[in-house]
C-alpha cells in the first residue's frame, strides 16, 4: 500500500499539471458514476490527505480516489497514448485543454487512473464524509497548527493498543503506511508490539512527521530512512528479513501479518535493537519470530 508521501507527491504532480486546465472528455468506468460528464469544468488543483486523494473542480465537485493496494495515476503529455495492455486498467480517463506550457484551447496533458479501487464524486463542501474520520495530516499544511499534539492525544485513548497497530490507524494520524511504522519503531528502539501505554508518544510523533517532510522535500531522500541510497541498505529493517541488522549485526525478522489489520501487512524489526520490554518477556512466553 503506498505511503502517505507517496500519494502527497502524487497530489503534487496532478496539481502541477492539471491546475489550469479545462476537461474536454471525461470517463469514469466505475458503476456509481458511469454516466457522470466534468466537459467544461476547469480543474482547480488536487490535494491529499493521508492516503487520499482529492481532485476539485469549478461548480463545487470533487473526485475523491484511493490508491490503497494497486491504484496509480498518470499523466500523458498532449498526443500521447495508453498502450493497449493497460487500457483495460482504465478506471478514470481526463483528458483536458489549456494548462502549463499548453496554449488555450488546445489539447492538454490527460490524466489516467489505473486499477484504482476507489472512485467517487462528491461536492467539494462535503468532503469531511470522505476524509473527516482521518486524524492529522502528516504533511498537511496545518500539522504545525496542533497536529503532533492532537495526534498524541488521538494514540493515546487506547492505550493497550501495539504501537504499530495504532500508527497504521489513520484515525489517529493520517499518512503513515508499514514502512514509516516499521522503521519509526525501529529507530525509536521500540518492540513493534510494544503498547502505546508504555510509549513516550511525542518524540515518536515528531520523529515520524520530520521523516516524512524529508522524503517529499529533499531530492534523493525519498523513502531513504538510513541515508544510504544503495541497494538494499536504504532501510534499516524493512524487505531485510534474514539479514544482518545495519546498526548491530542481528538478524532482522519479519512477522507474516500485522494482528487485526485487513491488508495482512508485514512487520519487520531486530529483535536486540527493539527488545521486548521485560516486564512482558515472561518465562513460557513463545518469542516473537
Amino acid at each position: 500500500m503506498p505511503e502517505g508521501d507517496s500519494v502527497y507527491l502524487v497530489a503534487r504532480t496532478l496539481a502541477a499539471r492539471l491546475a489550469g486546465t479545462t476537461v474536454r472528455r471525461s470517463d469514469l468506468r466505475v458503476p456509481r458514476h458511469a454516466t457522470a460528464d466534468l466537459s467544461g469544468r476547469a480543474v482547480l488543483g488536487t490535494a491529499s490527505r493521508g492516503k487520499h486523494l482529492l481532485t476539485r473542480f469549478s461548480g463545487g465537485l470533487t473526485l475523491h480516489t484511493h490508491l490503497r493496494m494497486d491504484g496509480s495515476w498518470t499523466v500523458l503529455a498532449p498526443g500521447k497514448v495508453l498502450p493497449r495492455r493497460v487500457q483495460p486498467d482504465v478506471r478514470v480517463l481526463l483528458a483536458t485543454t489549456g494548462g502549463p506550457g499548453v496554449a488555450d484551447g488546445e489539447p492538454g496533458p490527460t490524466a489516467v487512473a489505473l486499477s484504482m479501487p476507489v472512485v467517487e464524486l462528491v461536492e467539494t463542501a462535503a468532503e469531511g464524509d470522505v476524509v473527516g474520520h482521518l486524524g492529522p495530516d502528516l504533511l498537511g499544511e496545518d500539522w504545525a497548527d496542533g497536529g503532533a499534539e492532537e495526534a498524541v492525544r488521538r494514540l493515546s485513548a487506547r492505550p493497550e493498543r501495539a504501537v504499530k497497530v495504532a500508527l497504521l490507524d489513520q484515525r489517529n494520524l493520517a499518512g503513515v503506511g508499514n514502512m514509516w511504522a516499521d522503521e519509526t519503531c525501529f529507530l525509536r528502539g521500540l518492540d513493534p508490539w510494544t503498547p502505546v501505554g508504555e510509549v513516550d508518544l511525542p518524540p515518536l510523533v515528531a520523529l515520524v512527521a520530520r521523516m516524512l517532510r524529508h522524503s517529499v522535500e529533499v531530492p534523493g531522500a525519498y523513502q531513504v530512512t538510513t541515508g544510504d541510497t544503495r541497494r538494499g541498505r536504504s532501510h534499516w529493517v524493512v524487505g531485510r528479513a534474514g539479514k544482518p541488522c545495519l546498526r548491530c549485526g542481528t538478524t532482522v525478522r519479519v512477522r507474516a501479518e500485522v494482528a487485526g489489520d485487513p491488508e495482512q501487512r508485514r512487520t519487520w524489526w531486530c529483535p536486540r535493537c527493539q527488545p521486548e520490554p521485560a516486564v512482558r518477556a515472561v518465562p513460557g512466553r513463545r518469542a516473537r519470530g
